[in-house]
């Protein structure tokens, strides 16, 4: 699309808003990419949440504008000071470890103007990592590129790596809960859609600079699984699109093939069955992302995905049982979403 597509009669202001924490490395890519948009109404700010690293200098030397959020306070709180600090009619998120295809923002702009049922729209991340190109990278390029592809059309979270949300709607649903930082995303995404659609397009698209290392990955993905917990609970429903039915029972499947290996030690040789029918069961469950890298990738490539990828279902399960029994142990983390579900049943005006 370009600027002769829009215009100026009717055309909202788009306010583009950049959380940043230590992300010098990709920052310039980032900021590049905003500024290279099809769409012509664009504001942009950095909202850094107080980097120790070059990032406020590699924003100033491309003229763009800085807040600073006082104190670190995390993705969510950064996303609260953008919206107060521009005045666009549209909030677009764009993580600072992310660039955007040219025409993110105007097919964005396009999805939302179509459709008033719309909150917010939010784009899909290429399979290719943004810079490093490791083994770890591929692999969660690839596995989220194939969720989010297979999840396109209505969602029930944010998906905030690059998302398009309506002022108003924003204003009326309130803020991100900045007590969160794990899944503060997954809390604004069931708040929006008590209300209105939120939309995963490949129409809008962007190459992310992944996890490049398995240890903090892993780590991520646990506390992610452990914190949705109390969230799916006070809500009374799991979340739509990404999440499906089969990869949690791929997950299960995958966590109890670890205590199925003592089958064979306790019953013979025969008890081999048992575990290598749950990993059979856990291959299955995602069957076709299985075949989307094998594609991509050969063979080789996809033993070792498939490796990775049990551990990551292994860690995710582990993460969910983990919040299972910290929900049951303790009314502090039962309470963690309770700002945004104050009264079962009612729809909400805002957070704290």
């Amino acid at each position: 699309m370009t600027p002769e597509d829009f215009p100026t009669s009717g055309r909202p202001r788009v306010s583009v808003i950049v959380p940043n924490y230590n992300y010098a490395e990709s920052l310039d890519l980032c900021l590049r990419s905003i500024l290279d948009q099809t769409y012509p109404d664009i504001e942009i700010l950095m909202v850094d949440d107080c980097s120790t690293d070059q990032s406020v200098a590699v924003a100033e030397a491309l003229g763009v504008p800085v807040v600073s959020t006082g104190v670190n306070g995390g993705c969510g709180r950064a996303r609260n000071i953008g919206a107060a600090h521009t005045r666009g009619e549209l909030l677009c998120y764009v993580d600072s470890d992310l660039v955007l295809a040219p025409d993110a923002v105007a097919n964005a702009v396009r999805l939302i103007q179509a459709d008033s049922r719309i909150g917010a729209v939010c784009g899909i991340e290429d399979p290719e990592p943004l810079l490093h190109d490791t083994a770890v990278a591929r692999y969660r390029g690839l596995q989220y590129h194939y969720w989010s592809i297979s999840s396109e059309g209505d969602v029930s979270f944010l998906f905030p790596a690059v998302c398009v949300i309506r002022r108003d709607v924003f204003d009326e649903i309130g803020p991100f809960n900045p007590a969160l930082r794990h899944t503060e995303e997954v809390d604004y995404g069931y708040r929006l859609t008590r209300r209105y659609r939120l939309v995963l397009t490949s129409g809008v698209r962007g190459r992310h600079d992944h996890d490049h290392r398995l240890p903090g990955l892993l780590r991520k993905l646990f506390h992610r699984g452990r914190l949705r917990i109390p969230l799916y609970a006070r809500a009374r429903r799991f979340g739509q699109g990404f999440e499906t039915a089969a990869r949690a029972w791929g997950s299960l499947a995958a966590f109890a093939v670890l205590p199925a290996l003592a089958v064979p030690v306790l019953v013979g040789p025969w008890g081999a069955v048992v575990p290598i029918a749950l990993l059979a069961v856990s291959l299955g469950c995602d069957a076709g992302m299985y075949g989307f890298v094998r594609r991509r990738h050969g063979l080789p490539f996809l033993l070792y995905f498939a490796v990775l990828h049990f551990l990551v279902n292994v860690t995710i399960t582990a993460g969910v049982a983990t919040g299972a029994v910290q929900w049951l142990a303790s009314r502090t983390f039962r309470q963690l979403y309770d700002a945004s579900f104050p009264v079962e049943g009612t729809a909400l005006r805002g957070t704290a």
